[in-house]
């Protein structure tokens, strides 16, 4: 039961004691621990405040991110635009230089074509002389004694020249 009621001695020197530990508690104890305790307020502040700045980073970081790859598609777009404007002009030049050659193949044909042409109208001019060479000859070969035979054998001659002239 002396635990329950203590004696009054007991008491006064229990009292002291826990004013002398409450006076050094307050001196040095108390201030420590409220140092402490807004130290750790102020870090774990700090802390937020970082991590909020961070966050905003992040989320500017993301903004731009975006930003430069939307830019990138834009390039992207303009480059495969410029890539296709690109082929579409060598496509037409080469129609172009298609054209023209098939243009100058076709005249060189016709060139060719008017020469052949002349190198056979010669030929013919040429088997023409040689016919009249050998007609002459054989006009003089026969017998023209009467200018009866040379009449009729000169409309016969002709006659013949000028069907040969009609079928060509």
């Amino acid at each position: 039961m002396d635990l329950l009621m203590p004696e009054s001695g007991l008491l006064f020197w229990m009292t002291i004691v826990f004013i002398i530990v409450f006076l050094v508690l307050l001196k040095w104890g108390f201030p420590s621990i409220i140092k402490m305790v807004n130290d750790r307020k102020a870090f774990i502040d700090d802390s937020l405040r970082k991590a909020h700045e961070a966050n905003e980073k992040l989320a500017n970081i993301q903004k731009k991110g975006e930003s430069i790859l939307q830019e990138a598609r834009e390039k992207q777009a303009a480059i495969l635009k410029e890539a296709a404007e690109t082929r579409d002009a060598i496509v037409e030049n080469a129609q172009d230089k298609a054209r023209e050659e098939g243009a100058r193949i076709v005249n060189e044909a016709k060139i060719q074509i008017e020469t052949e042409k002349q190198n056979a109208i010669r030929d013919i001019r040429s088997q023409v002389a040689e016919l009249s060479i050998l007609v002459a000859e054989k006009v003089l070969k026969q017998n023209l004694s009467t200018d009866a035979k040379q009449m009729e054998l000169i409309d016969r001659l002709l006659d013949e020249v000028s069907s040969d002239n009609k079928k060509i």
